[in-house]
């Protein structure tokens, strides 16, 4: 069927066939917001670079996404392990690549703030434009089973009493866990005794062998570790109770309103065009919404806290102006 069409100054009759009216009226509107056709997107692969290793809470994080985002985007999606130097050689590759939406960097805290605060980094906060968040993975504190520690506010008692007798393992220096604890010390006048570790399952080893009292991990990691474990944790830097674990109290109802861990969210280098931006968004939001992708975190008991574009990027500035008054008062490589 076709839908015959004259303009006016032409000889010519233009027949359209009726099926592409639609998308032609779409084309033409596009057009006129935005003073060029938009292209449509995405057309090719999109790369997810992860700035850490393969098989830890942010790599599954964003191996999930990336298959809601194939679901949504129709074009193959690569996940990309990028690790070293605590995150900035994977952060500072998506820094580097074209601002075009087929490179996106599966942006982690602490990591994404502590690093240019510490020293001088290949890239800074303003190198990415912050989509949207959609994990947030709250630091914890544990102990052995066995330990005569049951509470937050045992732990602070016995810290308090002998500076530095409490040793505690994080995945290392300026880490999640490490800053976290740093927090906690600041803010109840006490000193613990840090171990560093290559990850977080090297914590796990230490704290079930006896090696450290308290390991810092969070709380995707805790749940995990605790399975068939003698693993007992006592608390969770969140503003509220997980979903996950209703029955773990809060820092804050111990006395220290700490909110704290990996807040782990999609951003892509600085610089996209307005029109892709907004293409990119909207796909993004739409995978986060995927049924899928919403069954596979919980299942892997990872909470979601979807926060997009402006909220997201101010949940990020107040995060790092805790760092810069925690740096000063405690530079954590120091």
């Amino acid at each position: 069927m076709f839908r015959t069409q004259r303009y006016e100054g032409c000889a010519r009759t233009y027949r359209t066939p009726a099926r592409l009216l639609p998308a032609l009226f779409s084309a033409t509107m596009a057009f006129a917001a935005h003073g060029q056709p938009l292209e449509p997107y995405p057309t090719r692969p999109i790369t997810i670079v992860v700035p850490f290793s393969a098989a830890g809470g942010t790599d599954l994080t964003a191996r999930l996404f990336a298959q809601a985002l194939e679901r949504q985007g129709g074009q193959p999606v690569t996940v990309l392990n990028r690790p070293g130097a605590g995150g900035e050689l994977g952060m500072a590759q998506v820094a580097r690549a074209e601002a075009d939406g087929y490179t996106l960097g599966l942006l982690n805290t602490p990591n994404l703030l502590s690093i240019p605060i510490e020293r001088k980094a290949q890239f800074a906060l303003t190198s990415f434009e912050p989509v949207a968040s959609l994990v947030d993975d709250p630091a914890t504190l544990s102990v052995h089973a066995n330990s005569s520690i049951h509470s937050i506010a045992d732990l602070v008692r016995v810290a308090g009493a002998k500076p530095e007798s409490v040793k505690y393992g994080t995945a290392g220096v300026g880490s999640a866990g490490h800053l976290s604890v740093l927090l906690l010390e600041k803010r109840a006048g006490i000193r613990l005794l840090h171990v560093p570790y290559k990850g977080t399952s090297d914590v796990r080893t230490a704290l079930l062998g006896g090696q450290i009292d308290v390991a810092a991990v969070n709380l995707g990691e805790a749940l995990a570790f605790a399975e068939g474990s003698p693993w007992r944790t006592l608390g969770v830097m969140s503003g509220a109770r997980s979903g996950f674990a209703p029955d773990l109290p809060t820092f804050a109802e111990s006395g220290y309103p700490l909110v704290s861990g990996s807040l782990r969210g999609i951003g892509a280098p600085a610089g996209l065009p307005p029109a892709r931006s907004e293409q990119l968004r909207k796909l993004v939001l739409a995978a986060a919404e995927d049924p899928k992708f919403k069954s596979a975190a919980k299942q892997a008991s990872q909470e979601l806290k979807v926060l997009a574009d402006a909220r997201y990027a101010e949940t990020l500035l107040a995060q790092q102006d805790q760092l810069k008054q925690l740096w000063a008062a405690s530079p954590w490589n120091q």
